[in-house]
């Protein structure tokens, strides 16, 4: 699994004008993709590292600073893009893999007691990310 982490003042997702998911106070986006040889370790794997990594001010994690993270199923994350001019996404897990395995990081970063705030999965979503810094960093599992 991979996720992209980017430090925000604050985010919002909409589907169709509806808003689907929103924090209001600095936290984490993080946009999450999926592999073909992923599963449910991955899924708890990634929950801790995005949980506990150490990026926002001050150097705290998530649970340090008791913030807010928005997460967003990304299959984009598995693109290919080292030949030609168009993308592979063969690498990303198909949806009825992927989402199941997006769901359990939501989970188990809800069973940590972080407030968790969720796109869409498949829907085609405005996301605003008012990003702090910018800091962006790439986790992989």
């Amino acid at each position: 699994m991979r996720a992209v982490l980017q430090r925000v003042h604050r985010s919002r997702v909409t589907v169709a004008g509806e808003v689907v998911g929103e924090i209001d106070r600095p936290g984490l986006v993080a946009l999450v993709g999926v592999t073909h040889t992923d599963g449910a370790a991955s899924a708890r794997a990634l929950a801790s590292k995005i949980a506990n990594l150490r990026i926002l001010n001050d150097e705290l994690s998530l649970l340090d600073a008791g913030a807010p993270v928005l997460v967003i199923s990304q299959f984009t994350l598995y693109g290919e893009t080292k030949k030609g001019r168009r993308p592979s996404w063969i690498a990303a897990a198909k949806g009825d893999v992927a989402e199941p395995l997006v769901d359990a990081v939501v989970q188990e970063l809800r069973t940590l007691g972080l407030e968790v705030a969720t796109g869409r999965f498949g829907a085609m979503m405005d996301i605003d990310i008012h990003a702090d810094g910018p800091f962006t960093v790439l986790v992989e599992v």
